[in-house]
């Protein structure tokens, strides 16, 4: 499983290296040519923490363009003048949001007609929810950062069980922590459990 390092802090609550894996290898592969990009521009949009930002974060410190985080919450005229500036300038503009565009119910609809138009000429990338393989890459990372002693049989009893989201396996995670810390006990099986029916990826009757 490829990794990108990033250079976060040890303070940071984010990992610190992007997993690289089904959900997000086809946007990683775009955001390395945003030369090719319809208008200099891409949307980049996708689940709760699913690492849209750091991805982000990361295409601006690789040198690669200009990023507008959290999109779908800004004024759209900054949104405009970025995208403006993007063509006046030649370099990429990377948009990131947590909807999608479009019509309908939770999507992302912009009101100014300009940006509408401008917006659906850029390339469209999505990261997706993680395969097996990947969970558990996350797994291991998220535990790593809360330094917990997770070995390959937690990770190939956790994988089938968890939430199968990247928010699902922070929250599994994040209980195991607190559970073992509570219990002053390394993770045990009866932890996994008790995290995995906390965290809604199981239930009382998970072997």
């Amino acid at each position: 499983m490829k990794q990108i390092a990033l250079p976060l802090s040890a303070a940071s609550d984010s990992p610190p290296r992007i997993v690289v894996g089904s959900a997000n290898a086809q946007a990683i592969d775009a955001l390395l040519e945003p030369g090719a990009w319809p208008f200099r521009s891409a949307i980049l949009s996708g689940p709760p923490r699913s690492g849209k930002s750091l991805l982000a974060r990361w295409f601006v410190e690789a040198g690669h363009g200009d990023a507008l985080d959290d999109a779908d919450r800004m004024e759209e005229d900054v949104i405009f003048h970025s995208w403006n500036r993007a063509q006046e300038t030649g370099r990429p503009l990377l948009i990131v949001s947590s909807r999608r565009r479009g019509s309908g119910e939770g999507r992302w609809q912009v009101s100014l007609p300009d940006l509408g138009s401008r917006l659906g000429a850029a390339l469209e990338l999505e990261i997706v929810e993680p395969d097996d393989e990947m969970l558990a890459a996350l797994i291991e990372i998220h535990a790593q950062m809360r330094a917990l002693n997770l070995d390959p049989t937690a990770i190939d009893y956790l994988v089938p069980r968890v939430v199968r989201s990247h928010l699902g396996v922070e929250n599994l995670v994040t209980a195991i922590d607190r559970l073992s810390l509570e219990r002053k006990q390394s993770p045990t099986l009866a932890i996994w459990r008790d995290a995995l029916i906390e965290t809604k990826g199981g239930d009382s009757k998970t072997t």
